[in-house]
């Protein structure tokens, strides 16, 4: 992506989803402490419980019709989709329909309604963009991929952690990854490629909405670059 049409002076103004999740309260976490972001929206299907100055929060049902709030989704230049389910236990066509029906539906709106807008999507390490493979979750994540892609947003980014680190504090980390929490700095030397910490991957994603990256597809290494910018 070429880092010319981004201006690093303009302030952010980001839509976030799964803000209920480990992923995307981390990445709220850094955004409401950016100076670089003027305002968040989240939408939840459940009340988020933060409150803060420059958040506003949008607590819908039904992910699939936001029909009746479309007019407060305009005027953002950032979305940070966080929002994601485990495939364990699911159904192929279950999870597609989080996974896939869901993003898209949100992001081709999103797209309709802020065709300037940065999108960035939490996917994962191991995603197979050429929806062949034997893993159910890689090759829907592919397909998610690869058609996010292809919306007529000012671009796209696809960000595939691996070990994320958690945030002290927050209270949303999965137990599998408290469980390593130990292992961390074990695992940043052994594998940087594949382990970042939840405030890296926030602030990557803040950093990549005005400098823009020069590829679409980060992995860890890539979020700790852009992170450190």
């Amino acid at each position: 992506m070429p880092a010319k049409n981004y201006d690093t002076s303009t302030k952010i103004s980001v839509i976030l989803t799964g803000a209920t999740g480990m992923v995307g309260e981390g990445v709220l976490h850094e955004c409401l402490q950016h100076a670089d972001v003027e305002r968040v929206l989240i939408i939840n299907r459940k009340p988020s419980g933060v409150t803060h100055p420059k958040l506003t929060e949008i607590v819908q049902a039904d992910l699939f019709d936001l029909s009746l709030v479309e007019s407060q989704l305009e005027g953002y230049n950032a979305c940070f989709f966080c929002l994601g389910v485990s495939s364990v236990g699911m159904s192929e066509a279950e999870y597609s329909r989080i996974t896939y029906d869901l993003t898209m539906y949100v992001a081709g709106l999103l797209s309709k309604l802020n065709p300037e807008m940065v999108f960035c999507y939490v996917t994962a390490g191991g995603t197979d963009r050429t929806e062949q493979g034997r893993s159910m979750w890689a090759r829907v994540k592919g397909k998610t991929e690869n058609h996010l892609l292809q919306l007529p947003f000012k671009s796209a980014y696809m960000f595939r952690p691996g070990y994320i680190h958690p945030t002290k504090g927050l209270k949303n980390a999965h137990r599998f990854y408290g469980a390593f929490t130990w292992l961390y700095p074990v695992l940043r030397r052994l594998i940087p490629r594949h382990v970042i910490t939840l405030s890296e991957l926030g602030r990557a994603m803040i950093h990549i909405v005005s400098r823009g990256y020069e590829t679409s597809i980060l992995e860890s290494r890539d979020m700790a670059k852009v992170a450190q910018k």
